[in-house]
């Protein structure tokens, strides 16, 4: 059991430095859509265009990014919406039972299919032909659009980050029902060190 504590730990680790770096897309979300409104009216005011389509769909595509790369890391801190009138009057070990269940019955395979399901299309969108052979990106249709491939791309790796937490949830809420030594301590350790921005 401690080496898969320990597997849990070094995904947790991964989990926490991804779902910082959304802090800092965040501010790089706002800095662009500050920059977009600005440029518009400025640039209606002096007739000349200062934004672009490239910049409108940077925006959106950084937004898209704060909620791929934050799903592991909301699955770690348990800061997900629960509604738990009778889960949170039951026992450590109850919860700990429920929520590995869930994990492994519906979470696990809800990440699995999720991959399964967007590969085909995300290869698609890099150029994958119906003939197997590899032609150009997907390109947004509206004028100066950015490729659509990197931002497919992400969902995929949106669905393994959260896979790979969820693993390690399993494992942790087993640890508890076993009654390993600091187990619950660990979890909820997680949840008591979300950061307050």
């Amino acid at each position: 059991m401690r080496a898969l504590l320990n597997f849990s730990r070094a995904i947790d680790k991964f989990t926490e430095i991804v779902g910082s770096s959304t802090s800092i897309i965040v501010l790089l979300t706002v800095a662009v859509g500050f920059y977009n409104v600005v440029a518009r009216y400025v640039g209606r005011l002096i007739g000349i265009q200062l934004s672009s389509n490239a910049l409108i769909e940077l925006q959106w595509y950084l937004f898209s990014l704060m909620f791929f790369l934050g799903f592991a890391y909301i699955l770690k801190h348990g800061a997900n919406v629960r509604v738990d009138f009778y889960y949170a009057n039951w026992t450590k070990k109850q919860q700990a039972l429920l929520d590995f269940v869930g994990t492994v019955l519906f979470g696990i395979p809800f990440c699995l299919l999720g991959i399964a399901v967007t590969f085909h299309p995300v290869l698609q969108s890099w150029g994958l032909l119906p003939d197997g052979s590899w032609g150009s990106w997907e390109i947004s249709p509206d004028a100066d659009g950015l490729p659509r491939a990197p931002i497919k791309t992400m969902i995929i790796v949106a669905f393994v980050t959260l896979l790979l937490q969820s693993i390690a949830q399993a494992i942790k809420y087993l640890a508890v029902y076993k009654g390993y030594p600091h187990a619950v301590e660990i979890i909820e350790e997680d949840i008591e060190n979300i950061p307050i921005e």
